[in-house]
């Protein structure tokens, strides 16, 4: 066993094995099939010692000389880690059973002197008390009835309340009242519009919070692209420039790249596929690409990765678009715009710190040497002469320009600079325990000068029903635990502007206090399977529900929980703060099995699309539900259930295989496993039993556990990559994306300079959560030790 139980007198305490002292046979290398034990088997297992009927014989004082050899040698490699057989795992008695320890306590020594008149007169003070004890029950029923239910019962019936709370009709009505809103050139309008809501619905210090910053905004007229062989000129969408004129479209000023570089290139169009390194380097040894302009297609890895590929091979402009055979067969975007941000996140000329009143600005037009523009598919067709019937045999044919024809282009692209107010909608619902502990749920709001689309309606339309129905309870009495802090953000189009500033407003509070992140953003991209990104600490919470939803409604994917870089306002929370992320959507299967990343283009849907892909509004309801009933669970758990040894099975998967160079990696990743089993069956443990759940100790405990994921982030990562290497770069990738990028490079250079740096950066992480969890394992251990 992990730990042995000692008696000193009345005093009982937990003994930890150290996690260096091991028996000699234990291997650092673990096969894949070990990795994928549940976290919770460790805890699961030491929860059956109690139920042991030889578990109540303790050692007494002349046991603590005894020998603890066969304890210190225990194995804790992944073998002995079986699957377990709750679904809870050390967290299930906690919320059901919190009695369950007085079970099995020790019965008392009969006594031998006890005489029958003794006896007697016990049985006649039974049954006058028992007598009295029903008088007294019964008025106190008939007087207080809702004393006599349970706390259990209480919690399950205000659970199910604020569920009952949550229509589709509600949703639906405030969509369309939003809906009508973005039309207002003002950002301010429809900030005020969401502000008033969700104050009338009873929340507490709503409030604005502006910051003035730099947005790349499109030009007087629409880009162009020009085919010089013949001089025809077309917009972005592949209309002819000559009848856009005539029938101009705001939407054709909204297909644009924010913060590209401004001008005028006529160079060969040079297609690079997907742009990743073996596009580039086949690329390379057939044409001279200085200058050039590259024909590129979004998806399969970041695109802010891929351009500055392209910038560094020396490319000159890109005409970005998106291949029908990458979307369902029911998204004809053919023809449809698109607009991407080409910004990291936040104020451009405020990197790294907030954009208030003093702050210096830097001189950034433009974030890049490139000319970036997107265009539609059909206007690629045009360009390459390709035919208009891409299917043959059923099969879509991908667009792509023969290796053996010569096109020149000239792309003209027309942005501005401009400094605009952002607004962000910030209100709190206080917890009652612990106020100073926040669960923040995001959403983004409509941004003037940005494209017309209406996820963010969905996004506004869904946290307003979270508010309604938690206020509705809040009004009869209840509160969280801990806090809950609702935020609409500004400028999410242009590179999660507003979230990244309100980020770095407030970035000491931040670190100290939030717990988790929910995010709401683009909560309806598909109408066929429920789909959740989680970091790892919640990846049991987002299974569960995902797959309660999926059992109600239909079936979802195998893998429809993952830790995958994900779109939205998240970003800083996970990247900078190293904060546990929850995020639940609704997508097309298809795109969850092309490739990723699409999610990058931002189109304009019409008024009609998302009622037409939801027209009953039950997915939105759904997702409402989840999104509830993971923001209840987390706000009033009373130890944090972020499993840290999940992170290190994750850890560990990310190493499996025949990866160069990561022998030392698996070695510091297992040490690193070995002190999270230490820790969650020494320190977990006792935070569920009622009799030891000291305040104090709950509350160190739950600062350790919110603070996990902290010791992940690094600092040097490729552009788009995530700081956070607990999460991967799509479902079908399980490496850490730092090294799977070293590695492509190393292909082509001769210095492995890049891939020594990367493995630094992954041993140094790893080895800081390592530090981080031993240094828990002594601060408990001292406070035992004192209290003994």
């Amino acid at each position: 066993k992990l730990s042995s139980l000692i008696f000193t007198g009345k005093k009982m305490a937990y003994q930890k094995v150290n996690a260096d002292q091991r028996a000699p046979g234990h291997s650092q290398y673990l096969d894949n099939d070990d990795l994928q034990a549940t976290a919770l088997d460790l805890e699961w297992d030491m929860e059956k010692e109690l139920e042991e009927p030889g578990f109540d014989q303790f050692q007494l004082d002349s046991t603590e000389n005894q020998n603890l050899e066969n304890s210190e040698t225990a194995d804790l490699s992944l073998d002995s880690i079986q699957p377990a057989t709750s679904p809870k795992g050390r967290f299930q008695r906690l919320h059901e059973e919190p009695d369950y320890t007085t079970r099995y306590a020790r019965s008392a020594p009969k006594s031998n002197h006890c005489t029958f008149c003794r006896l007697l007169k016990i049985l006649c003070m039974a049954i006058l008390l028992f007598i009295f004890g029903i008088l007294i029950g019964y008025y106190a029923h008939e007087n207080c009835p809702s004393n006599a239910t349970s706390s259990g019962t209480l919690d399950l019936q205000l659970y199910q309340e604020i569920l009952k709370t949550i229509q589709a009709e509600d949703i639906k009505k405030s969509f369309r009242d939003l809906v009508q809103l973005y039309k207002s050139e003002d950002d301010l309008e429809i900030s005020k519009a969401i502000e008033t809501q969700w104050t009338s619905l009873g929340l507490e210090d709503v409030q604005f919070v502006n910051y003035s910053v730099l947005l790349n905004l499109p030009g007087p007229s629409p880009s162009s692209v020009t085919l010089s062989s013949s001089g025809q000129c077309f917009h972005p969408n592949g209309q002819p420039c000559s009848e856009a004129r005539k029938h101009s479209s705001q939407d054709l000023l909204y297909s644009y790249a924010a913060y590209s570089a401004k001008g005028t290139l006529e160079a060969e169009l040079i297609d690079v596929s997907y742009g990743n390194a073996d596009d580039l380097k086949r690329i390379k040894k057939m044409k001279n690409i200085t200058s050039q302009i590259a024909l590129l297609k979004l998806g399969k890895l970041p695109l802010l990765y891929k351009l500055s590929l392209l910038e560094k091979a020396g490319f000159g402009g890109v005409l970005l678009y998106i291949d029908p055979c990458d979307l369902p067969k029911t998204a004809d975007l053919s023809y449809d715009t698109f607009m991407v941000s080409l910004n990291l996140g936040g104020d451009p000329s405020t990197p790294g710190y907030p954009s208030i009143s003093g702050s210096f600005r830097q001189n950034r037009s433009n974030l890049t040497s490139l000319l970036v523009q997107p265009i539609s598919a059909s206007l690629v067709a045009k360009l390459i002469s390709f035919p208009k019937d891409r299917t043959k045999n059923g099969v879509c044919s991908p667009l792509e320009l023969p290796n053996n024809e010569e096109r020149i282009v000239k792309m003209q692209v027309q942005t501005v600079m401009e400094f605009k107010t952002v607004t962000n909608v910030v209100g709190c619902l206080k917890g009652l325990t612990s106020p100073d502990r926040y669960i923040i749920v995001g959403s983004h709001h409509h941004t003037a000068y940005s494209y017309s689309g209406q996820e963010w309606a969905s996004s506004t339309a869904i946290i307003t029903a979270l508010i309604r129905s938690l206020m509705l309870r809040v009004k009869r009495g209840w509160r969280p635990n801990r806090s809950i802090v609702f935020c609409s953000w500004g400028g999410t189009a242009f590179g999660n502007i507003g979230s990244y500033e309100w980020g770095e407003d407030f970035k000491n509070v931040l670190q100290k206090n939030v717990v988790a992140y929910v995010g709401l953003h683009s909560p309806i991209r598909g109408n066929s399977s429920l789909y959740s990104v989680a970091s790892p600490s919640l990846q049991q919470l987002a299974a569960e529900k995902n797959n309660f939803n999926c059992s109600r409604r239909a079936q979802c994917p195998d893998t429809n929980v993952s830790s995958v870089q994900m779109q939205g306002d998240a970003n800083y929370f996970i990247n900078h703060l190293g904060v546990p992320t929850l995020q639940f959507a609704y997508e097309d299967i298809k795109v969850l099995q092309g490739p990723s990343f699409l999610s990058e283009a931002l189109f304009p849907n019409h008024a009609t699309n998302m009622e037409e892909m939801d027209p009953f509004f039950n997915l939105h309801e759904t997702i409402a539900k989840v999104g509830e009933e993971c923001i209840y669970e987390i706000s009033n758990w009373p130890t944090l259930e972020y499993n840290s040894l999940k992170i290190c099975l994750e850890l560990q998967n990310q190493l499996t295989g025949d990866q160069p160079n990561t022998h030392q990696l698996l070695a510091q990743a297992t040490r690193l496993r070995e002190s999270a089993e230490l820790f969650q069956s020494d320190e977990m443990r006792p935070a569920n039993d009622p009799k030891e759940r000291d305040p104090a100790r709950v509350r160190m405990l739950n600062d350790i556990l919110q603070d996990m994921e902290k010791s992940f982030l690094i600092q040097q990562v490729p552009p788009g990559f995530y700081r956070n290497i607990l999460y991967h770069l799509d479902e079908k990738t399980s490496q850490f994306s730092i090294l799977l990028e070293a590695w492509e490079h190393c292909k082509s250079l001769t210095s492995n300079e890049t891939l020594q740096e990367a493995l630094s950066e992954v041993l140094h992480s790893i080895n800081s959560a390592q530090v981080y969890f031993k240094a828990g394992l002594d601060v408990f251990e001292s406070v035992l030790v004192g209290k003994n």
